[in-house]
């Protein structure tokens, strides 16, 4: 049997991960990505829009989409922000914080599972390669030019 590459396995990986959020976030009419969107808004206070891709590692557009339909469902309320007047917060509403929560039990729950799954030797070791992997990535020496042919 061909081994499978270190990409195949974090593409499966993910792609696994994906399936499962978004089947759990289906059983409230959501998706995924909104569900990363309400974590990573803070519950008090607001968080600056233009903090929140970065924040979820999301390009703009997909960000404005999400944020969009956020909007619509009532998740989340856009105000101006008084600290940067061409900025805008995005705040919670009372059912986006209510979401908020589900969402974060649903990668709580997950965590668990793992962790009840998965020894903590291995575990320390999949975030030894994980930050690895990263730092390589963020190197941006993967791709020299004369590697490559």
């Amino acid at each position: 049997m061909k081994e499978k590459t270190i990409d195949y396995l974090l593409r499966s990986a993910w792609l696994g991960v994906t399936k499962m959020y978004n089947e759990e976030a289906g059983k409230k009419g959501s998706t995924m990505a909104t569900g990363f969107a309400l974590i990573s808004i803070e519950p008090e206070g607001g968080t600056p829009s233009t903090s929140l891709g970065p924040r979820m590692g999301i390009e703009a557009t997909s960000l404005s989409r999400t944020l969009k339909t956020m909007e619509e469902k009532g998740l989340i309320i856009r105000k101006p922000n008084p600290l940067d007047g061409r900025g805008v917060l995005i705040h919670l509403t009372p059912f986006g914080k209510e979401m908020r929560e589900y969402s974060k039990q649903v990668v709580i729950r997950f965590d668990e599972a793992v962790k009840e799954t998965v020894s903590e030797e291995d575990l320390d070791t999949f975030k030894k390669v994980t930050n690895s992997i990263l730092e390589l990535i963020n190197s941006k020496k993967i791709y020299i030019s004369d590697k490559i042919s």
